[in-house]
């Protein structure tokens, strides 16, 4: 099974980081907006629609406000098994942002790869900006 584990920092307070992500169903205008161009809300899941045209629904598996931690599946792919999570944590004045995926097919990995760094670099964007305006 593909394990990929990534990382971020994020010039913005955890709080509005978190308040961002667990805001389940505003990907599009809040946390990564370009990355994810719609997000519409079912009951337990959400539908996606990436930037480059992939829709997925994504069983929404856990919200955790305590640890700060969002975990999903991604159901109806390519993927025979997928799971996620996005954690963020306090670093001083700034956010440490934790992807943690695992995948099966093995050779999905590259390109489930890439998402993520895509989804990152859009979300500390978004988030970068928000802070400056906020």
């Amino acid at each position: 099974m593909a394990s990929i584990h990534r990382e971020i920092l994020i010039d913005a307070p955890p709080e509005r980081v978190w308040d961002a992500v667990r805001d389940v169903g505003a990907l599009h205008t809040r946390l990564v907006p370009g990355f994810v161009k719609d997000t519409r809300l079912e009951e337990g899941a959400r539908i996606v629609t990436f930037g480059n045209g992939m829709v997925v629904r994504e069983l929404l598996v856990d919200i955790d406000d305590a640890a700060r931690r969002i975990a999903w599946s991604a159901v109806g792919t390519p993927m025979t098994h997928h799971n996620a999570s996005f954690q963020v944590f306090d670093h001083g004045r700034h956010t440490r942002g934790v992807w943690i995926a695992d995948l099966l097919p093995n050779e999905l990995a590259p390109q489930i790869t890439a998402m993520i760094e895509q989804g990152l670099a859009a979300m500390k964007k978004a988030m970068e900006a928000d802070s400056r305006e906020g």
